[in-house]
């Protein structure tokens, strides 16, 4: 099976990202809301990063064991398998989202060396996961797999399509 190209990549991430501002919405928004109205404080913003951290593992773990896939790779035919072709264990899969999540290292590191706010943060994390980690699967040309499935010994593959189901003839 092939190796998903860059293109493909960027537009499942892209897709990726719309997805998980709902799972977010759910599992950030509602909790911090009512924790805020009932109790009148908020969370510190070191502990809300390792939840919401806490909370993408369990949701790409969980997908990509399951069956390989998430939401996003389902709909671009993408899939994440070992090397031997199966599907990812528990600790295989979570290693795959720490080392995918190792992006966040060139953003800490900008934002350190130039302070940025708001909107400027949320940009500079879109750019970086949705266009420059996707570049890392030129390292290696000749089998198109990114740094985090180097590392966790995975690999992604791109899937055929399914050919259309003939529709019966419909009388006039």
């Amino acid at each position: 099976m092939p190796s998903p190209r860059f293109w493909r990549r960027v537009f499942c991430n892209l897709y990726e990202q719309l997805i998980l501002l709902g799972v977010l919405a759910f599992t950030f928004l509602v909790p911090n809301l009512i924790i805020g109205i009932v109790f009148g404080i908020a969370i510190p913003s070191w502990l809300t990063f390792f939840y919401l951290y806490g909370v993408l593992a369990l949701y790409f773990t969980w997908y990509w064991r399951r069956n390989g896939q998430t939401l996003a790779m389902q709909t671009w035919r993408i899939q994440l398998i070992t090397a031997d072709g199966y599907r990812p264990e528990k600790k295989q899969a979570f290693w795959r989202y720490v080392y995918g999540s190792l992006w966040l290292l060139p953003c800490l590191a900008v934002h350190a060396a130039f302070p940025l706010r708001g909107w400027q943060i949320i940009s500079l994390l879109f750019v970086v996961a949705l266009f420059l980690w996707p570049l890392s699967i030129y390292i290696d040309r000749k089998h198109r797999q990114g740094l985090p499935d180097r590392m966790a010994g995975t690999k992604l593959i791109e899937l055929p399509r399914y050919p259309k189901k003939e529709q019966a003839p419909t009388k006039a």
